[in-house]
């Protein structure tokens, strides 16, 4: 939909950028041959074929700046272009078939004169420069969206990214020092002293009498 816009935009802003610059054209070279003439000038005269070409200027720079798609200044340098190239071919034909009795709002519309004076096809020829970008034929990037504020607070050192793994979140096995586990199965109680000899102590018969060991 893009390219359809764009190139109907090229089929208007051509014929206007040709009218807008005939204006400014002639009237600029009127006022200033006047001057020539009289002998003095007067500024004020020369406000308005200065606004035509403003105009015109700024059409034909929305047209070849705006990256809305090359096909509008494609057609609109063709468009432009080939006046100027017919005179190469059938030069009185070409200036023949251009009218020259049309007026703009009571100002005569000599469209010829950008024509045979070159300005349109210098025109056309930048216009036609604009489409060799590459880029201007793709579609501009969506917006990115915005880090959140946690995100731009996280550590940016790789060894900490994914830390800990999620193999480690979902073990929930204790971490063994290598060190047997106790047994958790209860063991019988020592027997208690109830008299008589510790079960512990050497039986009495090899026990060292007291007489034995002073003699």
């Amino acid at each position: 939909m893009r390219h359809l816009w764009s190139f109907l935009a090229g089929l208007v802003v051509a014929p206007v950028t040709w009218v807008l610059l005939t204006l400014g054209q002639d009237g600029s070279t009127g006022t200033v041959n006047r001057w020539v003439e009289i002998g003095t000038s007067n500024t004020a005269n020369l406000i308005e074929p200065a606004v035509y070409l403003a105009v015109g200027g700024i059409v034909l720079g929305l047209l070849g700046t705006l990256r809305i798609s090359p096909l509008g200044p494609l057609v609109a340098g063709i468009l432009l272009v080939t006046p100027y190239v017919g005179l190469f071919v059938s030069p009185f034909r070409v200036r023949n078939r251009i009218p020259e009795s049309w007026e703009f709002l009571g100002d005569p519309l000599p469209l010829r004169l950008p024509v045979e004076n070159g300005t349109l096809f210098l025109i056309g020829v930048l216009l036609l420069m604009a489409t060799f970008s590459g880029q201007r034929w793709r579609r501009w990037p969506g917006p990115a969206s915005a880090p959140t504020p946690a995100a731009e607070a996280a550590p940016q050192d790789p060894t900490l990214i994914n830390w800990p793994p999620a193999s480690a979140e979902q073990d929930t096995t204790p971490l063994s020092l290598g060190y047997p586990e106790p047994d958790p199965t209860p063991t019988e109680p020592l027997p208690r002293r109830t008299g008589g000899a510790s079960p512990w102590s050497a039986p009495p018969g090899n026990l060292p009498r007291r007489d034995d060991a002073v003699n």
